[in-house]
């Protein structure tokens, strides 16, 4: 009588053995998965750079006039992981190979001391940015981590390498025989924007295009601004699935936090990037220079 009790503790024990060792898979599959994502989001996405596509149509393009294709390149940061003098030139050989025939700079060249940065001056920056060339000109807006660094600073960097910053100005750009005036506004966040006196400076009826970091700018502008170009949202950085962008550093969170948006007859697009801000971070948001084919200005 005593055998047949035996087997059965050894089959009691080979099924606990075996659940155990389900267990273990499934627990080291969901270890494996989240130091997985972890070397993504914290060494391989934040380290890439993408060419990001889009065509916008802000009206009807007239017969006689022609697309612009415009590079935007916002949030650069340099200093923060991955974004070092290498990378810094990286971004202008892409740039350069897209051929746009206007590149703007949309502000955030420089970060806060953090242990996990590197501190480079921004006339380190501008000489190398220096090298990105377009038909039209290459125009920058200051940003908020520029303002807490030394704004007339990285204004004097740039311009001593031939890099138009507009603040609270504007430039006329001369496309065949017609213009387009691009006006470029100080940041909201830490400098004192002027947008009724700098939008005074264009002539009634002249198509725009406009440049400020923040894009919360966006409700405050005029019918008559048809185009706006923004960044400092980083695209949130990280992007859940079902979840969203999970902080977005702006007053309306995910509405204006990337891509294209389309309010009131007004249209802004607003780039994610190629830095990281605060925590080096990034999650289906990767790092990227926008090339834009603007058509009906």
């Amino acid at each position: 009588m005593g055998r047949p009790k035996l087997k059965l503790h050894a089959a009691e024990a080979g099924g606990v053995s075996l659940r155990h060792r389900k267990r273990f898979g499934i627990l080291l599959a969901i270890v494996s998965a989240i130091v997985g994502l972890g070397v993504w989001a914290f060494l391989i996405e934040p380290n890439r750079l993408v060419i990001h596509y889009e065509t916008i149509v802000v009206s009807l393009p007239r017969l006689d006039s022609r697309p612009i294709r415009i590079a935007a390149i916002g949030d650069i940061h340099a200093g923060s992981p991955f974004i070092n003098t290498t990378k810094l030139k990286r971004i202008v050989e892409l740039t350069n190979g897209e051929k746009p025939d206007l590149i703007v700079l949309l502000g955030d060249y420089m970060v806060r001391d953090k242990f996990y940065q590197t501190h480079i001056e921004p006339e380190i920056t501008a000489g190398v940015l220096k090298d990105l060339h377009a038909p039209l000109g290459v125009f920058a807006v200051i940003g908020n981590h520029d303002s807490w660094y030394d704004a007339n600073r990285v204004k004097r960097a740039f311009k001593k390498e031939g890099i138009t910053v507009l603040d609270n100005d504007v430039k006329e750009l001369r496309i065949g025989d017609r213009s387009v005036w691009l006006i470029g506004l100080a940041d909201a966040q830490t400098n004192r924007h002027d947008i009724a006196g700098t939008l005074a400076r264009v002539p009634e009826g002249g198509s725009t295009i406009l440049l400020e970091h923040h894009p919360d700018t966006f409700l405050e502008l005029p019918a008559t601004v048809k185009l706006m170009l923004a960044a400092h949202t980083h695209g949130g950085q990280v992007n859940l699935p079902f979840v969203g962008r999970l902080i977005v550093p702006s007053s309306y969170g995910q509405r204006y936090a990337a891509g294209i948006i389309r309010e009131n007859g007004k249209t802004m697009f607003v780039t994610t990037g190629v830095g990281t801000s605060i925590i080096p971070v990034r999650f289906r948001v990767p790092p990227e220079i926008a090339v834009l084919t603007v058509e009906g200005l």
